[in-house]
């Protein structure tokens, strides 16, 4: 979603403002802009496209100052056009914003302050926020008052940078719903969307909550609530590098995350397992132990690739703890009545922290007084504070749209909460260790299957030319039919259906010709016979299928067009190595169509509005 830098030092800023605009364009965006205050006054530069654009704007124009503000927009209110780019500013340019979110009530509050004379020059619902501050200061002549007036008639969701003319050098930040960060520095300060832009100034970071404001100087920051209660709460580390955001040789960050995933598994794993005791050591576990001992139940909420993660855990925690899970996509949990109690678990998965609609599950889960566990990759974020307890992925940061290690490392940490629960209740010692046992070979075996890399690349161009994909799995890769179906729609712009190989005759069967192939996820499980008999009916109808297969499978190549393999592990395990090849296959099918695999059109790496 949309992206916010804003800095105030003793630096020239509009260089840390491009450079922050570009670590911020893996969030997706349509345009973007900068305010930089000067000597004389706040200038402003404004762009539809990518930041380079803006950048060679800039380079025409004078914006020099020691404090500036910029802004990556992604549509909502008002389509991409120089018009509705941020910042945005008031009538007498005293009031220049940046704003993350949606304003709900803009409607009745543009209609009053057009009855007050105020001239709107944008259709966005952003730039009332602007108005309403030059309206407050008119009366408060305090630049905080008329900030936080403003704010407290505000209906909706904000991140917000406000850099007053008025007086130069300070920055407000403001948040409702939609994450900023303060970066603190020694002579200077920042604020942003999320730490990234950050990476390369300051390490130590204070995240706002809601209904609170900063204000941010040069010198130092203050923190307040909206009822002007002061904040003390302290700064955060970030253990992210910024070389951990840079593509490190790769020509895109999709090819460099995918190849993390040994790396990303290893890390997940770390510290984690107890070998000789088949067991999953989880820190972050121990302040509910007596309430998780208590569940008798658990529903897992998320969202797209999250939501896929859940339905695999689903499978794994019902099997091996004996625990009966219920998997929600948490944009609807909300909408309906779920019945909740004390002896329920919610387990929220996002790997930003920061989903809109998931934040909104636990809030929900929370009033309605029931445990909530948090599993996210960003510590610090709204969903890791709120929940009672987390577990962090440490898959360390994801710059592409598509997420494909944080995936890897949800599932690893979805297997080490399922030997967790399972090993209090029904699960074996044995079964226990076999399972960590196969953990501890899983980097290996993921790199067995970049040596496939060039096979895949020569598929994909031989798949690229079809605009329909049927993704096939059952059981335990029922999700991962789904995951690489998303994969390839997100990037490639391909139509690609996720099917329950048992639901295949309920309607998807009716699709299948020669221009419709399906890619069937076929590893040696227990339902190996059945996804079989699947790929014979696709045969009979006329239908390509490509394989995905269990190292050694004879019997596969006898029925398939074409196979990718993996190498033999658990059951349970088998998602984790099954999505690897198809997020190879997605990235190269998006190349062959001449795609950016990083920032697929009309897409957002966080979804922190609805």
């Amino acid at each position: 979603m949309c992206g916010i830098i804003g800095y105030v030092g003793e630096k020239e800023a509009l260089p840390i403002l491009l450079d922050g605009l570009r670590r911020l364009e893996y969030r997706g965006y349509d345009s973007a802009g900068v305010a930089v205050a000067g000597k004389k006054g706040v200038k402003t530069a404004r762009a539809i496209g990518k930041v380079a654009v803006l950048a060679s704007r800039c380079e025409r124009k004078t914006l020099s100052g020691m404090a500036g503000i910029g802004h990556t927009r992604w549509a909502t209110h008002g389509k991409p056009a120089t018009r509705n780019t941020h910042p945005h500013t008031d009538c007498t340019k005293s009031f220049f914003i940046a704003h993350n979110g949606i304003i709900e009530n803009h409607e009745e509050l543009r209609t009053e302050l057009t009855k007050k004379r105020h001239i709107f020059k944008s259709e966005t619902d952003s730039e009332i926020i602007a108005h309403l501050i030059e309206e407050e200061y008119r009366d408060a002549q305090n630049l905080e008052k008329a900030v936080q007036f403003a704010l407290l008639r505000l209906r909706g969701t904000y991140g917000l940078a406000v850099m007053p003319n008025v007086l130069p050098g300070k920055i407000i930040a403001a948040r409702m719903g939609a994450p900023i960060a303060i970066g603190l520095g020694e002579g200077e300060n920042f604020v942003a969307s999320d730490a990234v832009p950050l990476l390369p100034h300051t390490r130590t970071v204070l995240y706002l909550e809601d209904g609170e404001m900063a204000v941010v100087t040069a010198k130092g920051h203050a923190v307040r609530t909206l009822q002007n209660k002061l904040v003390t709460r302290g700064a955060e580390m970030i253990e992210w590098s910024a070389d951990n955001t840079q593509k490190g040789g790769f020509p895109h960050f999709t090819l460099k995350e995918i190849r993390e995933g040994p790396e990303v598994v290893r890390n997940t794993l770390r510290g984690r397992l107890i070998m000789e005791n088949g067991l999953a050591n989880l820190g972050g576990l121990q302040n509910i132990t007596q309430s998780l001992h208590n569940a008798k139940r658990i529903i897992i909420v998320g969202c797209g690739t999250a939501l896929h993660a859940a339905r695999v855990g689903e499978y794994m925690i019902e099997e091996y703890a004996g625990i009966p899970v219920e998997v929600e996509s948490a944009s609807e949990f909300r909408y309906r009545k779920p019945v909740l109690d004390k002896e329920t678990l919610v387990i929220a998965i996002s790997q930003s922290g920061e989903t809109a609609d998931t934040l909104e599950a636990v809030r929900e889960a929370k009033r309605k007084g029931t445990m909530t566990l948090g599993v996210t990759n960003a510590v610090g974020s709204s969903i890791a504070r709120e929940t009672d307890a987390g577990i962090y992925n440490h898959a360390g940061p994801e710059v592409s749209v598509l997420s494909t290690k944080a995936y890897i490392s949800q599932l690893v940490v979805l297997v080490l909460l399922t030997m967790h629960l399972g090993r209090e209740r029904q699960m074996s010692l044995s079964a226990g260790k076999r399972i960590a046992k196969e953990l501890e070979e899983l980097p290996k075996k993921i790199e067995k299957i970049f040596a496939q890399e060039k096979e895949i690349k020569k598929l994909a161009k031989k798949y690229a030319k079809y605009e329909h994909l049927l993704y096939l799995g059952r059981k335990y890769n029922f999700a991962t039919a789904f995951e690489g179906a998303l994969k390839v729609k997100e990037a490639s712009y391909i139509h690609a259906e996720g099917c329950g190989a048992g639901e295949m005759k309920h309607g998807f069967i009716a699709l299948i010709d020669k221009n419709f192939p399906t890619i069937a996820i076929t590893p040696e499980t227990s339902v190996y016979d059945k996804m079989l008999s699947n790929i014979q009916e696709i045969k009979a109808r006329g239908g390509r299928v490509l394989a995905v297969a269990t190292e050694g499978d004879r019997r596969i190549m006898r029925l398939a067009d074409d196979a990718l393999y993996i190498p033999k592990t658990l059951e349970m395990l088998s998602p984790i190595l099954a999505v690897v090849p198809l997020q190879l296959f997605a990235y190269y099918l998006t190349l062959e169509r001449r795609l950016d695999p990083d920032r697929p059109r009309n897409l957002a790496k966080s979804v922190t509005v609805e």
